[in-house]
């Protein structure tokens, strides 16, 4: 049977002992930077249990919750560039994006219509969220009525759905890239440009996530849906370019179109003051943001990167809905061509020139 200095004695036995494990491991002088790294590594592990010890997801700032570990030394390596460099946004630019939506006309878009609001319910479920044409219009506010915090937003349930969204929204893509950089090789022929505007795409949207991820961290549960969500919508995808590309680039016109739609309301709330902590400014663009989209001193607000981040989903609303326009194995690319009159509106990877339901065939070619 234990004493009570028996207790003692063992609890500063095992003191002594992890005094000696992490000199061993870090080295005894308190000066060494490996100390200092274990520190930190601790650090993020005390946090990370903390942050899951309460719900599965945290909306907290990055001043509060250490997410990322340190990074790896890489003495050689002073900064890694993006792979693909963002065009500049003006804020007239940025703030002329507007809601769009692209009428069906033949059996292919109401196919991918119908797809799209499948997908828009299952999301909508799983973040506690619902369009409402009044409230997207600002003609009701959702915290009145007589169940008003039902689907009223705040910025956890704003920070939950754009993170689900840009999950999901980089799959297509890459899957349409991956699909057509195949098809090139069997075929021995040219692509025509569409593969690099596809990837760069898909980069694009995985560029909005780890914004995001920067200011949250998602937990087991929401890991778990997302893992889900991105194994059965990677393989519909699959499946569906293999037989008809034209449907696929039609159906995420249509989901880039609730993403423009999601981000303008949100971006409404914020003007009017409905999301305190997003609207002080003290929550600032994290480093990733701004070096990407080289978002100018003064304008690196939450507000401000939502604008970023709409106008890129407009653009791929465009894009997509351009793609599918377009003959899928024989016409060029027209956001990456060269035009023989420059002066006249043309398809651009900017949006100087963006037409919200997509270009027609007879317009670029």
């Amino acid at each position: 049977m234990y004493t009570s200095s028996n207790i003692s004695t063992k609890a500063l036995t095992s003191k002594r002992a992890a005094s000696q494990l992490c000199q061993a491991a870090y080295g005894f002088n308190p000066s060494s930077t490996s100390i200092t790294k274990g520190l930190r590594a601790s650090y993020f592990l005390v946090n990370q249990n903390v942050a899951h010890s309460g719900r599965p997801f945290s909306s907290s700032t990055r001043t509060q919750l250490e997410y990322f570990p340190p990074p790896k030394d890489a003495p050689h390596i002073r900064k890694t560039d993006a792979a693909w460099h963002h065009p500049v946004y003006s804020e007239k630019q940025m703030k002329d994006i507007y809601i769009a939506h692209r009428q069906t006309t033949n059996w292919s878009d109401r196919v991918a219509l119908v797809a799209m609001k499948i997908l828009r319910f299952g999301m909508d479920t799983a973040t506690g969220y619902r369009h409402d044409k009044e409230v997207s219009l600002g003609k009701k506010d959702p915290t009145t009525g007589d169940k008003p915090r039902k689907f009223a937003m705040n910025e956890r349930k704003w920070m939950i759905r754009f993170i689900f969204l840009e999950s999901v929204a980089g799959v297509p893509g890459m899957v349409g890239g991956m699909l057509r950089h195949l098809h090139s090789l069997r075929r021995m022929k040219r692509d025509n440009g569409w593969i690099e505007t596809l990837l760069e795409e898909a980069y694009n949207e995985r560029m909005h996530l780890l914004t995001f991820m920067k200011m949250a961290e998602p937990g087991w549960f929401m890991k778990i849906m997302i893992l889900g969500a991105q194994g059965v919508f990677f393989n519909g995808m699959f499946l569906s370019y293999l037989i008809s590309p034209r449907t696929c680039h039609r159906f995420v016109g249509y989901l880039e179109e609730e993403a423009v739609l999601t981000y303008t309301r949100a971006i409404a709330d914020i003007e009017a003051g409905k999301l305190p902590e997003w609207n002080d400014g003290e929550l600032q663009a994290p480093d990733i943001a701004v070096n990407y989209w080289n978002m100018p001193e003064g304008n690196r607000s939450m507000k401000d990167l939502l604008l970023y981040i709409r106008a890129d989903e407009a653009k791929h609303r465009e894009v997509n809905h351009t793609l599918g326009n377009l003959a899928q194995n024989e016409d060029p690319n027209p956001f990456v061509s060269q035009y023989l009159d420059p002066s006249k509106p043309h398809p651009t990877k900017g949006i100087e020139n963006i037409k919200p339901t997509g270009w027609d065939r007879s317009e670029v070619l």
